[in-house]
């Protein structure tokens, strides 16, 4: 008997299962066979590079693509108004959340202080961010320096000053905002193929962090880990809240559609890891693409919400340990500390860190405390880069709302979409 030709085939495990196994079974590997896991590292480093090889091309074409692509200067200043209106509420509201958790639940209380590796917070403290030589260095002097160092706000500043100045050149400018869209394009189908890895990568990565750090190094600091995990999901649940009944937008369906970069960001603790596919669901969510390509790289250095949660969540924590006073009006001078301190700090490595250990030693607390928390770092950081790029994904949501571009019915074709995918 012929077969029914109009039968639909069998759908394949998708990427996102896919990921997510290789999740589980990198912690089962590295618990069993710690040795093994951390063999693994090179395998999880090289994934990482993959990605982080497709960020700069991939940021710089579609700035240019999508500033050039606006034609309307007047509407991009708007977009960049908008965008750091939204940042700062976001921000604003996770320093509060964090603040509240960290009082109520009182991680630090009952924690036994180590001396063991005191170096480190003192260390983090000999360094300061300087704002105001970090507003100078927005302006790189040689943006081919700032590609190889992956300086996200130097790229972003040359990346808009050259998408205007293409467009005001009109159609001279044409063949090089052309070669811009087709290099994005590009991207993206390179996005594709290395994504076909993320299961492996990720395998290898989780395997080599359980594997070195083992699963004991989470009971000491149960609290501070649960305490961190539940604020910023509360956080979250708070911003997609407000911003459901401020835009009339399904945030759950969005999360859905987003849940492979958040899933990627959470294993890999990395947010340059999960920006390619974030744009492109964000665009196949129905986000135009010049917001989606304006938005998010700016985000990625103005809105890290998980990390400015931790900030204030940790320095409380630090007093906590130590016994040391800290009342409400002291920590709400923190708040407004961290509320500058904060911004603009992405391209600094170990940012969270030095910000942590600047605002201890600026009001009065043991910047070794920091050792405390480094034992367990990395499985907050997991945690606070899933939420900064999910905050980033829902602000250009935001934005587009915003803009009237992002209309009801192309919302439920994308609802739609999540459903199937």
């Amino acid at each position: 008997m012929a077969q029914n030709s109009t039968a639909k085939p069998k759908k394949g495990m998708g990427l996102s299962t896919q990921i997510f196994l290789g999740l589980i079974l990198g912690i089962v590997f590295g618990y069993l066979f710690p040795e093994y896991g951390k063999a693994l590292k090179p395998i999880g480093d090289v994934f990482i590079r993959m990605i982080k090889m497709i960020v700069v091309p991939l940021v710089f074409s579609s700035l240019i693509m999508g500033i050039a692509g606006t034609g309307d200067f007047k509407k991009l200043g708007r977009l960049g108004a908008k965008s750091i209106i939204w940042f700062e509420i976001a921000t604003t509201v996770a320093l509060v959340v964090g603040l509240v958790v960290v009082n109520v639940l009182q991680p630090g209380v009952g924690v036994a202080i180590s001396g063991g590796a005191a170096g480190a917070g003192a260390e983090a403290a000999k360094k300061t961010i300087d704002h105001l030589d970090m507003l100078i260095k927005l302006v790189p002097t040689n943006v081919v320096d700032a590609m190889a160092r992956q300086d996200m706000l130097q790229i972003i500043t040359f990346s808009v000053f050259f998408g205007v100045a293409a467009a005001a050149i009109g159609t001279k400018g044409r063949p090089v905002i052309d070669l811009a869209i087709s290099v994005a394009e590009i991207m993206f189908k390179f996005t594709h193929y290395v994504m076909m890895l993320a299961p492996i990568g990720i395998f290898g990565s989780i395997a080599y962090t359980v594997g070195t750090y083992g699963l004991g190094m989470l009971l000491p600091l149960g609290k501070l880990i649960l305490s961190l995990y539940f604020a910023l999901l509360l956080f979250l649940a708070i911003v997609l809240l407000a911003a459901s009944v401020v835009v009339r937008v399904n945030f759950f369906h969005l999360l859905r559609a987003l849940k492979e970069p958040l899933i990627l960001a959470f294993s890999t603790a990395a947010s340059e890891a999960a920006l390619p596919i974030a744009m492109e669901k964000l665009e196949k969510f129905g986000v135009p693409k010049h917001i989606v390509t304006f938005v998010l790289p700016l985000g990625y250095t103005f809105n890290l919400d998980g990390s400015t949660l931790y900030s204030a969540l940790a320095v409380v924590f630090i007093s906590q340990v130590y016994g040391i006073p800290f009342p409400i009006e002291t920590q709400v001078l923190m708040l407004i500390t961290l509320m500058l301190s904060t911004k603009g700090i992405a391209a600094v490595p170990g940012a969270s860190l030095i910000v942590i250990a600047g605002t201890a030693a600026a009001f009065g607390l043991p910047v070794e405390g920091i050792a405390i928390i480094l034992g367990v770092d990395r499985v907050l950081d997991m945690a606070r880069t899933a939420c900064n790029v999910c905050g980033n994904c829902v602000a250009a949501v935001v934005v587009a709302r915003w803009e009237k571009e992002l209309p009801d019915d192309i919302l439920q074709v994308a609802y739609a979409q999540s459903y199937e995918d």
